[in-house]
């Protein structure tokens, strides 16, 4: 595998330029009680430079969505009996995926067998598709989805969630090294993926990425949902996957450096994250 070091970098925006020039998101997230995910994300996507985002939630969460943050829109989307997204939600998130150039699931979203035959069917459309938190739960109990794909796929599991994915695709255990895990991950799948953690490992199984960034106060909820909001962002953006990975990864350990530096690590919570993205963009 290649090491790659160089950190890539967005275009410089052209004076023409209009919201759809910059891409369109859409956030499949949030639960009862989850609502927070959600909106951390789309925020995120934002401040990443995403012209569109919409946040698509269930729709008894849709008004607390709503209303922390009025740049990015909003979808209703039915729900069980649980608070967590229907399969009869399916029509809409379809609708979705034509009209938007990334889609990101997983965040606050809970774990049932509805969710499961939402993530197959988006599995099998042609569109750039982020996997984080419990979309990951969801995508590590379908049987060999990685036969089925035809999307274009991201997977960020922390290493909870590389456990339960390990366990549902080989036999053996996984290798002790991060890289390794990441890589033998990626190259199975015909992902790119992200291992989270300390010195968080960006790899396709063809070039692996190792941050430089970021700080122990970073681990606090909602860190996760943040860094997933701003790889779509980026890859709208016209930035290959790969690419779009190692960039957020590296903007989102630097806004968290940025943070610590001025409120310490300690109260560091994610939205100080968010807060501090345009500096890091802007340091780039």
């Amino acid at each position: 595998m290649r090491v790659i070091k160089d950190i890539p970098r967005l275009k410089p925006r052209p004076k023409d330029a209009h919201k759809g020039t910059f891409g369109r998101v859409c956030i499949i997230a949030a639960s009862t009680g989850m609502s927070g995910a959600a909106a951390l994300a789309g925020r995120a996507a934002l401040r990443a430079g995403a012209g569109l985002v919409r946040v698509a939630v269930p729709k008894s969460v849709l008004p607390i969505v709503a209303s922390i943050e009025p740049s990015f829109t909003t979808i209703p989307l039915p729900e069980d009996s649980h608070g967590r997204i229907s399969a009869k939600a399916i029509n809409t998130i379809l609708d979705a995926v034509e009209q938007n150039d990334v889609l990101a699931f997983g965040p606050g979203v809970g774990i049932s067998k509805d969710l499961q035959s939402i993530l197959q069917t988006l599995l099998q459309q042609q569109t750039h598709l982020v996997i984080d938190a419990d979309g990951l739960n969801n995508l590590s109990r379908i049987t060999n989805w990685q036969a089925k794909k035809k999307a274009e796929l991201l997977l960020t599991p922390h290493p909870g969630e590389m456990k339960g994915l390990w366990a549902a695709l080989f036999r053996e255990q996984p290798p002790s090294d991060r890289s390794q895990q990441a890589a033998a991950l990626a190259k199975h799948t015909q992902t790119t993926v992200v291992l989270k953690g300390a010195g968080t490992v960006v790899t396709d199984a063809d070039k692996i990425y190792v941050n430089t960034t970021g700080n122990p106060g970073m681990a606090t909820a909602g860190s996760g949902d943040v860094l997933t909001g701003v790889i779509a962002g980026l890859i709208a953006q016209n930035l290959g996957i790969f690419d779009a990975a190692v960039l957020g990864v590296y903007v989102h350990g630097l806004a968290g450096d940025i943070a610590a530096e001025k409120i310490g690590q300690v109260s560091l919570i994610a939205t100080d994250i968010i807060q501090a993205l345009p500096e890091a963009f802007m340091k780039l």
